[in-house]
């Protein structure tokens, strides 16, 4: 035993508790606290999984899965393609369906904005005159309704997608696989926050009769576009192409805009994507989905290819375990809200934008896209350390889509469900957040960890899959 033990002054490492760390400060002795936390699952538990992981040959299986799914991953070239009706390029879309965000869920779970926008796509479709003769449409039986995800698509919000909204066309070149997504309406009163007024559903027209004509010519004429060196791009100039898509709407806009000019009535199509900010934000998704779903049932590959909530359900998916939901509670995000708003106007976490953070943007890459703090709260350190604490649990960086402040460092990304439980660090997103009447619109925005449940069911099933 060293005898100097009571005699010399203290330097302390705590591991656990900050309080403690907090108390020693306060009678000024040096301390240091140790970044660690227990497995996210129970000891009993993880103890059991960790025995069932020890055999070199499992860790083999698991590490050579997961390195074919980043490669799979890192080699993804989305590309928009064009743009068609959902009816008619949509998998399995039909008359009667409606597709919404997140995991799987009825009528009677719905939150309120993501039941305004379903109302809201019935009414346009001319299914209904009004929310009572939807609402008896949809209780009659006669409406259908499943995840975007199931059907390669993806939606910001509510993430509702019926029959005659037109969506873009992007294709994974390096696999060949296609996603979509409906083009984005804009701010304040809009569909995917559950609004279904007359304004709303003559802006959805005019969408889908002037300005999906001339930008879907446009696409012709210009040819295929590259969403990954726009998204690249993007992120050296400020974006981190989720919450931000001021940079990428720009580029986008640049594309187009001298080939759009010549048509005739361009110019007030011109003029809603110029003021748009978060125009490029549908398509940043769908470049992110596409990438990511040639990921599904790469057998014993432990990463997470799709995040997504639905207002009531957050779910994930694990390469490994194919086309499963595992869900749990969206939880609230910590938000900065607008004058007049506060978190107890606030619905739980909604849409399918977190694909983006699912792909290595987004909340990941935060550190590439300083100016969010003053749209989501906090400051640039938070910022910053939110992406180095994302490296923790990814299996890679893409190099693709590089951090400036980190002397470029690529964004960490492949989500590891296993580094996810054994660090108990949960991946961050950045999101909208939305009031949970239908209709109100947008009240804040900010940032939140996924929640355990998901992650922790999931672990338990792939632990067992495990051959």
């Amino acid at each position: 035993m060293n005898s100097n033990l009571f005699t010399s002054p203290l330097k302390v490492i705590n591991i656990g508790l900050t309080s403690f760390k907090e108390a020693l400060d306060q009678v000024e002795t040096p301390s240091l606290q140790l970044a660690w936390r227990p497995p996210l699952v129970a000891a009993d538990l993880y103890k059991c999984a960790q025995k069932t992981l020890a055999s070199n040959s499992k860790q083999q299986t698991i590490a050579t899965a997961n390195k074919l799914a980043v490669e799979k991953l890192l080699a993804a070239r989305p590309t928009l393609i064009g743009m068609g009706q959902a009816s008619e390029v949509i998998p399995g879309m039909h008359q009667d369906l409606i597709l919404h965000a997140g995991p799987p869920i009825t009528w009677e779970r719905m939150c309120g904005p993501m039941k305004g926008a379903v109302i809201g796509a019935l009414i346009y479709e001319g299914r209904a005159p009004s929310f009572e003769a939807a609402e008896k449409l949809i209780l009659d039986g006669c409406i259908k309704f499943d995840p975007c995800h199931e059907h390669q698509c993806v939606g910001p919000m509510a993430g509702v997608i019926s029959p005659s909204m037109p969506v873009f066309i992007i294709k994974n070149e390096s696999e060949g696989n296609l996603s979509f997504a409906t083009m984005n309406e804009g701010l304040g009163k809009v569909l995917r926050y559950g609004a279904n007024s007359s304004e709303v559903i003559s802006r959805l027209k005019w969408m889908e009769q002037e300005l999906y004509p001339l930008l879907a010519e446009t696409l012709k004429a210009i040819g295929n576009l590259d969403l990954k060196a726009i998204m690249a791009q993007a992120l050296h100039m400020g974006d981190e192409v989720h919450n931000r898509n001021r940079a990428a709407t720009s580029l986008f806009f640049r594309q187009i805009a001298p080939v759009m000019a010549k048509l005739p009535g361009a110019s007030e199509a011109l003029s809603f994507i110029n003021s748009n900010d978060h125009f490029f934000l549908n398509l940043s998704m769908a470049a992110a989905k596409a990438s990511l779903d040639p990921l599904a049932n790469v057998a014993n590959s432990s990463l997470v290819y799709t995040m997504a909530r639905n207002g009531t359900d957050f779910g994930i998916k694990i390469a490994g375990l194919g086309n499963r939901w595992f869900t749990g509670t969206a939880p609230i995000p910590k938000a900065l809200y607008f004058p007049g708003y506060s978190e107890a106007d606030a619905n739980p976490d909604i849409g399918d934008s977190a694909i983006t953070e699912t792909y290595g943007v987004g909340g990941m890459a935060m550190a590439a896209s300083p100016a969010i703090v003053q749209f989501v709260g906090g400051n640039v350190s938070d910022a910053i350390n939110y992406t180095l604490q994302m490296y923790e649990i990814t299996a890679c960086e893409n190099s693709s889509y590089q951090i400036p402040y980190l002397n470029f460092r690529g964004s960490p990304t492949a989500i590891d469900l296993l580094k996810v439980i054994d660090k108990n660090i949960l991946p961050v997103i950045n999101t909208g957040v939305a009031h949970k009447l239908p209709g109100v619109g947008q009240v804040g925005a900010g940032v939140l960890n996924a929640p355990s449940e998901p992650f922790v069911k999931a672990y338990l099933e792939f632990i067992e899959s495990i051959k």
